[in-house]
């Protein structure tokens, strides 16, 4: 066997036994590769690193495959960062940990020299990472404040209300697609990629690596107020519907096409073939299997010691299998009618989920509950999708959040809010076991120590509004009910965190 087909072995091998101990993740991956408009770049990774590895097989000549057993140590605690995010369920954890285990078992198979001849193809695995959706918020609250002072600079008149904005004939909003993180993730791929292939020095590589982070960036802004100036001087005639899209996508090619023409000027040529020195025996090139033993224990480890815990019955919470109601202070009761309201927060994957409006003849209040007990993928308490309120949220527009009251058990999240014609002030919390926390971070923390202690999963997301004209008003009927209702809301979230209903 030549040393180059040994090394496509070996690299094949290492993927087959990656991904056979970590096949719900990769599986999880994939899914998101192939449904998602933003990742679908992934799909095209895997083939553009194998063709890289391929393109390079003249640099291997000469060198021997030797593993690198020091790389069970990274690998480790690579799969350590797996488990936790499987523990504390956090996607964007496992999976980018999975690709750092990917990215040095094969270090580890291959061993340094190889590896560092094959830096490159290795390290682009890493663009298989479906990540990026944390930038939406930002990104859209960029897109928004460039916009928007973009038009006034044309001398249009703007009414901004968050992620919203209206001009003399027509209403405007930054939704996700808006945002440019699509642009930004593709164009730093093929950036990365453009820049390999066409320098040699790594000046030259960063300098246009970097522009492929701001171009798309900037671009995007331009796009967005490109797209309100057309509808406005249109009279909403052109570049409100699918050609929104169209202008938008057809911009962006040109810009990047333009990108790459500039950079074309600095092209150098391509790294000289390397003269082969001598080429390594199949014996010599070929490791035994006792010598890759280390390292494939250690790739198998983390998933074994995520099957003892998740088995353990410890883990188990106990059910309830429904949620009892609230026990009322009077003059509160339960409104059959729910208040003037659209407002629902925006939460998917639990197990069971409820929506209750109470008053006391002077004031009125909704509870929404969501539980999450016994977390898997599929049904996180915190993920991505699960918000408070979305950013496209055409009914309502946050203005501001703070540190909220007590609850008895942690303090509340109080979150600013205004629709057409109402003012609403929010209170929520992520329930973890028995504590009320207002922080993502903090409420995956907390998962992970529980589950690590050996401790049931008992989680739930609650949320207390009320509305009306002014917050002064939503204010007082959260207080009023805060004060005569605030233990049984407890009990009745703890309650609802233990249930296991679908």
């Amino acid at each position: 066997m030549s040393p180059f087909a040994q090394v496509i072995s070996a690299i094949a091998a290492v993927l087959v036994w990656v991904v056979g101990w970590y096949f719900d993740t990769a599986r999880e991956i994939s899914s998101i590769w192939w449904r998602s408009d933003t990742f679908a770049h992934g799909l095209l990774v895997m083939p553009i690193s194998g063709w890289l590895v391929w393109r390079n097989q003249d640099r291997l000549a000469g060198l021997s495959m030797r593993p690198a057993l020091m790389m069970v140590v990274p690998i480790l605690a690579a799969g350590f960062v797996w488990l936790l995010g499987e523990l504390a369920s956090v996607a964007s954890v496992t999976h980018s940990a999975l690709a750092f285990v990917l990215v040095f078992s094969l270090v580890g198979a291959l061993g340094f020299r190889i590896a560092r001849a094959l830096a490159f193809p290795i390290l682009f695995l890493l663009f298989g990472i479906p990540i990026g959706e944390f930038l939406l918020p930002v990104m859209m609250d960029y897109t928004a404040e460039f916009t928007v002072a973009a038009v006034r600079l044309s001398g249009v008149p703007v009414y901004q209300e968050g992620l919203h904005f209206v001009i003399p004939n027509g209403r405007w909003s930054v939704v996700e697609a808006c945002s440019g993180v699509r642009y930004l993730i593709a164009s730093l791929m093929v950036g990365t990629l453009y820049a390999y292939l066409s320098y040699r020095s790594f000046k030259r590589r960063l300098l246009f690596v970097i522009a492929a982070i701001i171009v798309p960036i900037i671009a995007n802004w331009l796009r967005a107020y490109m797209i309100v100036m057309l509808g406005y001087l249109s009279d909403n005639r052109i570049a409100t519907g699918v050609d929104h899209l169209l202008y938008g996508w057809v911009f962006f090619g040109i810009v990047i096409v333009l990108m790459f023409w500039i950079g074309g000027h600095w092209r150098e040529d391509l790294d000289p073939v390397v003269s082969p020195a001598r080429v390594a025996t199949s014996e010599e090139g070929r490791p035994g299997l006792l010598r890759l033993l280390p390292l494939a224990l250690a790739i198998s480890v983390p998933p074994l010691v995520l099957h003892y815990v998740e088995h353990s019955e410890l883990l188990h919470p106990t059910v309830v299998s429904s949620v009892p109601p609230l026990s009322l202070a009077a003059p509160w009761q339960e409104l059959q009618a729910a208040p003037p309201t659209k407002f629902k927060p925006s939460f998917m994957g639990y197990r069971q989920d409820s929506l209750r409006h109470y008053g006391d003849g002077a004031h009125a209040v909704s509870v929404y509950i969501a539980s999450y007990a016994n977390q898997q993928p599929g049904h996180e308490l915190v993920q991505s999708q699960n918000a408070l309120l979305m950013p496209n949220d055409s009914n309502w527009s946050r203005l501001g959040e703070g540190s909220g009251p007590d609850s008895g058990s942690g303090r509340w999240l109080a979150t600013r809010m205004s629709g057409e014609s109402l003012k609403a002030v929010v209170w929520s919390g992520y329930w973890i076991n028995g504590r009320l926390v207002t922080n993502d971070y903090l409420a995956k923390g907390l998962l992970v120590l529980e589950r690590l202690q050996g401790h049931p999963d008992a989680s739930a997301f609650c949320a207390v509004w009320a509305t009306g004209d002014d917050e002064a008003h939503a204010i007082a009927a959260l207080q009023a009910f805060q004060q005569a209702n605030g233990g049984a809301l407890i009990t009745q979230i703890a309650a609802a965190a233990r249930s296991a209903e679908q």
